[in-house]
């Protein structure tokens, strides 16, 4: 028996009795498995490494956002002598509640859903795919929203700030080290060491005139949004990094990362330094980091980078002289702020129709599409009808290079949406963070819909992932849609082995949940269909 494969037509069942229906769903819930695994493992570290610093085992961490740890406290019902509010829309929390799709919690879920998809246990493609639903729930609602959250308690919220993107970023006179992954754990500490004085005095000795930090992908993100630090590119851009010819180090913690990165680096001097006893390279220089001993770990990568600075080749040393300026930081806090306390400002700009609705562009690159085109395009298309864009991940990297996060973009965006940027002074398309941060748009939507008094899925809003391909956007997609927010995909996910799993999918969950997917690869034709989409909103909604 096994592997489990579609023969066609004329072979409709497996010698078990499985149909292509079951096979589809199978697949794809375990594809939603590895994504919600993914986050939420990411999530339990940085609540680990916050429960060792409470306890005094992680001296190097501390708290840097106390409003938010009190806030947080209230959430998880922690008594702070003071009312606390549920952070999903209610009538969305009941909704679920009713479908029987609450999460229970994060492993048990993932544990359930593993177990479902092994040989003999589930056989109908519809519960397949509801667990698929409630699995992810966990993962938005849950692991991804503890990531956040503590990363937020731990390191700072991130407020409105501006840096600049794009290979440029890198100085050809000094140490360039890129900190590469997820996980802010890491290369908070890797700020921090490449900050002592020491490091300073070393990089001199060595022949630099300092230390340059860059990011990549979502750990890159995360420094971004905190501390402004610049971001060099996003997934597709990492090997690129390396053949400048001006990096010294790549430090990586997991997810997304190419195992070619040491092949790479050994046709030049850069060193590829691995940090994660779950993403061990071969090739790599491996320095294992816990949060005991993050920071000593740390200086001595920043050491192994200085010293390896004397290998470089000047003349092999191409750096684009280019780099972009972005607005970024806008985190949900950050937008409450700068909106007087309350985000009621944004949803009257929605009702006026100044604003016609928004859309999260998240997710990946993807070999198959022209790196960004996808998400700049959509992002265009969608302010040109006046829809503001919030984006996450290497989608908000991808525009930012674009310009689109910077303030004059707003003469992009149609009359009214460019109107509102000019007076407020920001772009018309937001950077909100990293993948795990989604769940800041999962809080932005339920906290507009709790203004307004309706249910997520009845707001003028969408989601799109022009460019995916990991799992965890599969998650990211399914926990939106899960929340009631449709989404639109720009690849095609492996179900069309199943006309069924694509009914499903793509019209038969709006009876429950009220949000849905499309596919659509052309990126004009994906911005036509969610303004359609959010136009239809506005109109049930009496706008």
């Amino acid at each position: 028996m096994g592997p489990c494969r579609i023969m066609g037509d004329t072979k409709s069942r497996g010698v078990c009795g499985a149909t292509a229906d079951l096979i589809v769903s199978r697949n794809l819930l375990d594809q939603i498995s590895t994504g919600a695994a993914a986050h939420s493992d990411h999530g339990r570290e940085v609540a680990e490494t916050l429960l060792m610093a409470a306890r005094g085992e992680a001296p190097q961490y501390g708290i840097a956002d106390k409003d938010k740890l009190i806030a947080v406290a209230k959430e998880y019902g922690v008594d702070t002598s003071g009312p606390t509010e549920k952070v999903a829309a209610k009538g969305t929390i009941d909704m679920l509640k009713e479908l029987g799709l609450m999460p229970r919690s994060i492993d048990r879920e993932i544990v359930e859903a593993m177990h479902m998809v092994h040989m003999g246990v589930g056989a109908d493609y519809r519960n397949i795919l509801g667990q698929g639903v409630r699995e992810a729930l966990g993962d938005g609602w849950g692991g991804s929203m503890i990531g956040t959250e503590a990363s937020d308690i731990l390191f700072g919220t991130p407020t409105i700030r501006n840096s600049r993107v794009n290979l440029g970023v890198l100085k050809a006179d000094q140490v360039n080290i890129s900190l590469h992954g997820h996980n802010p754990v890491l290369s908070e500490m890797v700020v921090k060491a490449a900050a002592l004085p020491e490091m300073k005095k070393r990089a001199e000795e060595a022949g630099a005139k300092g230390i340059n930090l860059v990011g990549l992908c979502c750990t890159g993100n995360e420094l971004l949004m905190r501390k402004g630090i610049p971001q060099a590119g996003n997934h597709l851009s990492q090997e690129l990094v390396i053949t400048t010819g001006a990096l010294e180090a790549m430090i990586v913690d997991y997810q997304c990362i190419f195992p070619s990165l040491p092949n790479t680096a050994a046709c030049y001097h850069t060193k590829v330094i691995t940090t994660s006893p779950k993403a061990k390279i071969p090739g790599g220089y491996y320095l294992e980091v816990n949060p005991e001993n993050a920071f000593d770990q740390a200086k001595k990568m920043v050491a192994m980078a200085v010293d390896n600075f004397k290998n470089r080749s000047p003349e092999r040393v191409v750096i684009p002289n280019h780099p972009v300026d972005a607005v970024v930081g806008f985190s949900v806090e950050a937008l409450r702020a700068a909106l007087g306390g309350t985000l009621k400002p944004l949803l009257d700009l929605i009702l006026e129709g100044k604003i016609r609705g928004a859309v999260g562009i998240v997710g990946c690159n993807n070999p198959k599409i022209k790196q960004d085109y996808g998400h700049i395009t959509l992002a265009k298309e969608l302010i040109r009808r006046n829809i503001i864009v919030v984006e996450t991940g290497c989608a908000a990297i991808a525009c930012a290079e674009a310009g689109l996060m910077k303030p004059e973009a707003a003469e992009l965006a149609g009359k009214s949406l460019g109107n509102v940027c000019r007076s407020l002074g920001i772009p018309p398309v937001l950077h909100m963070g990293s993948c795990v941060d989604n769940t800041r748009i999962l809080t932005l939507a339920a906290e507009l819909a709790n203004l307004a008094g309706v249910r997520m899925d009845q707001l003028p809003v969408g989601g799109a992932a022009p460019e995916w391909y990991s799992p965890k956007a599969v998650s990211i997609g399914s926990y939106f849609v899960g929340s009631g927010i449709s989404v639109c995909l720009g690849v095609m996910p492996k179900i069309s082995g199943s006309p069924n799993v694509i009914q499903m999918l793509t019209e038969d969950l709006n009876g429950a949940v009220k949000a849905k997917f499309w596919v659509e690869p052309d990126p004009k034709k994906a911005a036509a269909i969610l303004f359609d989409h959010i136009e239809t909103k506005r109109a049930d909604l009496g706008l």
